[in-house]
């Protein structure tokens, strides 16, 4: 979902008829953090199925990832839509955190993906996500708002993701189209032609 709001956010920044000149000068405190993160993340995912140790501390490891990035989040926080990110960020972590490090999805909300999917839900470990039980915390902040069509990617969010969204939307829109670089227009030196008096 993050990956479709960005996209979304890009397009109508261009449509304002935004430019990137803001984004290719972005500086953020611990900049680096962010690709680090994802790199965990995404070699856990790969790796947490084939090994029962992993398996087993995945859930640990992506609460780590989780409090680095509210951290991260945090002492950026003064950058517009930053506060937004940072409260959907703050309640999907939430709601992992008080389910073992996993991202409880509804089943019925699932039932718009492939049943591979929830076959896969029920059976074994699917990247940071569990299956959403009578006995799941905070269900209410999980994965249970259902995607489909018209919408172009079928999907199942949460109240934080849908937050978070909006905030990364606020934050590009400012880069694009209101930050000082976005707006400063370039003025091209006049050429005199020949015969005209300077």
């Amino acid at each position: 979902m993050v990956f479709d709001g960005i996209v979304l956010s890009f397009i109508v920044g261009f449509l304002r008829k935004g430019n990137l000149r803001a984004l290719a000068q972005l500086k953020l405190k611990w900049g680096w953090v962010f690709p680090l993160l994802l790199i965990v993340e995404l070699a856990v995912f790969k790796l947490q199925n084939g090994s029962k140790f992993l398996g087993q501390i995945s859930g640990y490891i992506y609460i780590v990832v989780y409090v680095f990035g509210l951290l991260f989040l945090y002492i950026n926080r003064k950058n517009p839509g930053f506060i937004l990110i940072l409260i959907g960020v703050f309640l999907n972590f939430l709601v992992m955190v008080l389910n073992g490090g996993r991202m409880p999805v509804s089943v019925d909300a699932a039932a718009v993906l492939d049943s591979s999917y929830i076959k896969v839900l029920k059976e074994s470990l699917y990247a940071k996500h569990t299956m959403l039980t009578s006995s799941s915390h905070l269900g209410i902040l999980g994965d249970v708002i259902p995607i489909s069509d018209p919408y172009p990617r079928t999907q199942v969010i949460s109240i934080g993701d849908i937050i978070m969204n909006i905030g990364i939307f606020f934050f590009i829109q400012y880069l694009m189209v209101h930050h000082p670089l976005a707006k400063k227009v370039k003025i091209l030196p006049v050429s005199l032609k020949g015969g005209e008096k300077g």
